[in-house]
């Protein structure tokens, strides 16, 4: 098990009601579009792959939102330039991901969103239930694109 893995581990008491709501919700459409996209056929598929890739960039963009809330919280400008650039960048992957055909696209999130998640189980400014929370939505929200990708 991973240092910054099991310095958050007993922090699953400490999740606040309102995260685990709010963010279990979050994977509803990504449940909803993934099954979808493996049930349904033609022009309803192709929906459903291309909901399934933009909720994909969605969310990415989201986690770069956090990153770019925490960040303005620092005053140095040396401090504030790296982490702004790092909130930024799930934003441009996003944007580049939708530009793809879904297949590629989704590809793109998978990689996007395991590399968010291993660093921010090394983000120590957000609250440690963040990090707690990041484990099962990271793995719902990759597992809903890898099963759109091999639908």
């Amino acid at each position: 098990m991973s240092t910054a893995f099991s310095r958050t581990s007993d922090s699953y008491s400490t999740l606040p009601i309102p995260a685990i709501c709010l963010g279990f919700a979050g994977l509803v459409p990504f449940v909803t579009a993934a099954v979808a996209s493996l049930i349904a056929e033609g022009p309803l598929q192709e929906m459903s792959e291309r909901a399934l890739l933009a909720f994909g960039a969605v969310i990415l963009t989201f986690l770069g939102g956090i990153r770019w809330g925490v960040a303005m919280m620092k005053t140095k400008t040396t401090q504030l330039f790296g982490s702004l650039f790092v909130s930024v960048m799930p934003v441009l992957v996003s944007w580049s991901a939708l530009l793809l055909p879904s297949t590629e696209g989704m590809i793109c999130l998978v990689v996007a969103l395991t590399a968010m998640f291993w660093a921010d189980l090394r983000f120590w400014n957000a609250p440690p239930w963040y990090r707690v929370l990041r484990v099962p939505l990271s793995i719902g929200a990759v597992g809903a694109l890898l099963l759109g990708i091999f639908n």
